[in-house]
């Protein structure tokens, strides 16, 4: 016991140098399951993958990944099927943050879409992989 109070300042720099060697593996379980931004453009390039961008029309509108199509949130469980016919295409579903994309893939699954997959980070991880943007 005298060891850890003489040692408390040793000690708690152990424990934070410990705590920040754990991060990149914690915030990368965060991200389990999602695509890359590298992986996406294999999937859409390799096996014809569609991109779903369920933003607001405002944000779809100032940047988005070419090719993709808008299907808002709020209306994604009644245009979907509408949009993406064949089930069996892979999906990629994208927002701002990659926070909507996941509420979305829990539907598109529901919907019987079991490709669908989530780009990780969104479309911010997509502009940090300098990847082109299209806009109106």
């Amino acid at each position: 016991m005298k060891f850890l109070i003489d040692n408390w300042m040793l000690l708690s720099i152990a424990l934070a140098s410990g705590a920040m060697l754990l991060w990149p593996l914690l915030s990368s379980s965060l991200n389990a399951g999602a695509l890359s931004a590298g992986a996406a453009v294999q999937l859409i390039n390799r096996e014809r993958a569609v991109v779903i961008d369920v933003s607001e029309p405002s944000e779809f509108a100032a940047g988005r990944v070419g090719g993709s199509k808008n299907v808002p949130l709020e209306q994604f469980e009644d245009k979907l099927p509408a949009v993406v016919k064949n089930k069996a295409l892979p999906l990629i579903l994208v927002c701002t943050s990659g926070i909507r994309s996941k509420r979305a893939l829990a539907m598109a699954k529901k919907l019987g879409y079991e490709q669908a997959q989530v780009l990780g980070g969104g479309l911010k991880a997509w502009k940090e992989a300098n990847l082109p943007l299209d806009k109106a």
